[in-house]
């Protein structure tokens, strides 16, 4: 198993989602549900996910996080789950960034849709 991390923004998502489905908000329970198997993923292998070009990573993430790569992982066909790698190759751990819908992903990574 691997270390999985959550950033702060995505640690309070995370817990407000884990709440609303506790009410019993059906979408909420779906999010977590997908997201809880996309975190379990990434306990597995952090390389899960997509790995995204140097040049296609938004500025925003390199100037807020300090990232120097930057991986996805489509939970659904329209959520996606960002991350990035640390560590070395005895201990590699995934640091989860943020969620993102479809349509928010193409506007933050410069897609057109």
């Amino acid at each position: 198993m691997h270390e999985v991390s959550l950033s702060q923004e995505f640690n309070r998502e995370f817990i407000e989602l884990r709440a609303k489905a506790e009410k019993g908000d059906g979408e909420a329970r779906y999010l977590l549900g997908i997201v809880e198997k996309g975190l379990a993923k990434l306990m597995a292998s952090p390389e899960a996910g997509k790995h995204v070009q140097k040049r296609l990573i938004p500025k925003a993430y390199i100037s807020k996080y300090g990232v120097t790569n930057l991986w996805k992982l489509n939970l659904d066909s329209y959520w996606r789950l960002i991350y990035t790698l640390e560590g070395d190759r005895v201990k590699l751990y995934a640091i989860v960034l943020e969620m993102l819908d479809h349509k928010k992903y193409d506007r933050k990574f410069g897609y057109r849709s």
